[in-house]
Order: structure tokens, then C-alpha cells, then sequence
């Protein structure tokens, strides 16, 4: 299946290739995007958040937020880096304080995108990451983005 001409579609061979990807996305960032992520678990979507936060020169501090729910890289931009695998409900969600970081000039990157997909704003890119053929292998498609890359 190929990528349309409304999609960004990448290939990347290693975690550093994922991370790199994120790091030229973080470069073009202007602040207020929601990013989305979708891929199972190990597909890559905290390798391709540690790029951003590099990119947005916070530094190589992202780690999965599973049991803080949002950590906060600081950096060009104020990266929000949110795990939603544990949240299935209006109320969790609310719990989280995610609708306070929607109006403010930051950048949100969400893993497990999908538990909040009704709750997403307008505008969202969307990043959704597959294993590929090779163990480390990803195939990254990015919709929703409306520049260069």
C-alpha cells in the first residue's frame, strides 16, 4: 500500500533512524500542534518523542510517561509528552489536565492516541508507527502535517 499525496511515509532501519525523523519533524514545529501517536507497544513512538524533544532542544531526556501519565521537556518549545494507555474514560482524561495544555503555545505528543482519538482537536498529526520486515525496521506514516519535510 502506498502513501497518498495527503500522507508523509518514512522508513527507518533503527531507533536512531526513528529518533533522527522525529529530531527534522521537532526542527519545523511552531508551537500549539498535537501530535498523535498510534503503534503497539515497542513500535518506536517514545524513540520518535525522544527526537522531538531533541529537536526542540530540551535534550535526550524523553522516557515513556506510562505511570506519570505527562512528562514536560523544556526546550525552543515546551514539549508535553502524554501516555494514554491507561486512560478509558471521559473522567481519566479530565483527570490527566489534558485539556489545559490545548490552548497554550506548546507542543503535545500523545502516545496511545487512540484511547483519546473523540478528544483530539482539529488539526491533530497524526503519526502512526508499524513494525517493518526487519526487527528494527518501522514504517512511519505521518498525516495532517501541511509542510515540508
Amino acid at each position: 500500500m502506498g502513501c497518498s499525496d495527503k500522507e508523509f511515509c518514512f522508513t527507518t532501519n533503527s531507533p536512531g533512524e526513528t529518533q533522527a525523523l522525529g529530531e527534522r519533524l521537532a526542527r519545523r514545529l511552531k508551537g500549539g500542534e498535537v501530535i498523535a501517536f498510534t503503534g503497539g507497544m515497542g513500535a518506536g513512538k517514545t524513540a520518535f518523542t525522544r527526537g522531538l524533544a531533541i529537536g526542540l532542544g530540551a535534550g535526550d531526556v524523553a522516557s515513556s510517561p506510562t505511570f506519570a501519565i505527562v512528562n514536560e521537556y523544556r526546550g525552543r518549545l515546551t514539549l508535553e509528552h502524554f501516555d494514554m494507555y491507561r486512560i478509558d474514560t471521559w473522567e481519566s482524561l479530565y483527570s490527566t489536565g489534558f485539556f489545559d495544555y490545548l490552548d497554550a503555545d506548546r507542543v503535545l505528543a500523545i502516545e496511545w492516541s487512540e484511547n483519546i482519538e473523540g478528544a483530539l482537536p482539529e488539526g491533530t498529526i497524526f503519526i502512526d508507527i508499524c513494525p517493518g520486515d526487519a526487527e528494527t525496521q518501522r514504517m512511519i506514516t505521518i498525516r495532517g502535517w501541511r509542510g515540508e519535510l
